[in-house]
């Protein structure tokens, strides 16, 4: 597979609606995940990220204008013992219940589907980090439905054994803007992880849609070790 630009990518799409970036840093010392989300309508604009416990949770920036939080108030990163859960929607919540009970990653999607939200049926994008005895690996889950018919969910699990250093995956829920919205296409796509947790925040900021970008998390984890590093920016402050 070809590795793309992070940057050119983010700078040419002026709406890949919520993404999810997880890798190795270039020194092969960290286990790097990053998450945005972005929105069109005042709703989705209106939201803030904050950490709760080892993960972090959206909430609304401005109480008084949230319309429907069904879709946008959850949980995007738990944390479960040595496993790191990063998702766009609530499906964290099955993923975090799921692996407690021993089940596998996409065992424990097996009960979900894209998001209700016709006709985009916006698709349910999930990962998972593994650091065990300085192991890391790493998977991710695309939910979508088949080409924008609800009857039909298709399901895809991408599982890396071995994380390469400097080298991440990255999968987002749509294509580009429309109306409807297109899904992701094909498979998450390969790109640079850096050493510096600042500069990739600033990359990843920057790269995004002015107009629509909403908020951001990155997180560095020490693979050795297990303590983390964590940066959060939110448009709305």
């Amino acid at each position: 597979m070809e590795k793309i630009s992070l940057e050119n990518e983010l700078k040419s799409n002026s709406y890949p609606g919520r993404g999810i970036i997880i890798g190795r840093s270039a020194d092969g010392t960290k286990a790097v995940t990053a998450y945005f989300i972005m929105g069109r309508s005042e709703n989705s604009r209106n939201r803030v990220f904050v950490t709760e416990g080892e993960g972090i949770r959206t909430q609304a920036f401005d109480p008084s204008k949230l319309t429907d939080p069904s879709l946008i108030i959850y949980a995007p990163v738990r944390v479960l013992g040595n496993k790191t859960i990063v998702t766009n929607g609530d499906q964290t919540d099955t993923i975090y219940e799921g692996l407690d009970k021993q089940l596998t990653f996409e065992q424990s999607l097996r009960s979900r589907e894209f998001e209700p939200d016709g006709p985009n049926y916006t698709p349910r994008i999930s990962g998972v980090m593994h650091i065990e005895n300085g192991n890391y690996s790493y998977a991710m889950s695309i939910l979508k439905s088949d080409n924008g018919n609800p009857d039909s969910c298709l399901r895809y699990t991408y599982a890396y054994e071995k994380a390469v250093a400097g080298e991440g995956r990255f999968i987002h829920t749509y294509k580009c803007d429309g109306n409807p919205l297109p899904s992701f296409e094909g498979e998450p796509k390969l790109v640079d992880i850096p050493d510096d947790i600042e500069a990739f925040t600033e990359l990843l900021w920057n790269s995004l849609n002015e107009d629509n970008k909403v908020s951001l998390f990155v997180r560095y984890i020490d693979i050795a070790t297990g303590t983390y590093t964590t940066k959060i920016i939110n448009k709305n402050n």
